[in-house]
């Protein structure tokens, strides 16, 4: 993990684009769409999941990365959908990893 390519998702930004806002608005109701999609198919991949363990008493990959991948997306939406940058995360998600740092 290089941490010169990461970015803080959550930061300050004291300027606001009025325009923006307008903007946000229409943006975001594209975004719930395909989160709440994406949402519906990970949680059916869960049950499946759930069902894989309970049998094999393993995890299926293909479904953890499906389950993986939405939270990931959700995480990088959710400060745009609520006014903390006028960053545009994208409509669709795209491949991107989490990480923890604890200060």
């Amino acid at each position: 993990m290089n941490e010169e390519n990461l970015k803080q998702l959550f930061i300050w930004e004291e300027k606001a684009s009025r325009l923006e806002l307008f903007i946000r608005i229409v943006y975001t109701i594209f975004i719930a769409i395909v989160l709440g999609v994406y949402q519906f198919i990970a949680g059916l991949c869960l049950i499946a999941q759930w069902i894989i363990i309970l049998i094999f008493g393993r995890r299926n990959k293909r479904l953890s990365d499906i389950v993986k991948g939405y939270f990931e997306y959700s995480v990088h939406v959710v400060s745009y959908c609520n006014w903390l940058t006028d960053r545009h995360p994208g409509i669709l998600p795209r491949k991107t990893e989490i990480y923890e740092k604890e200060m």
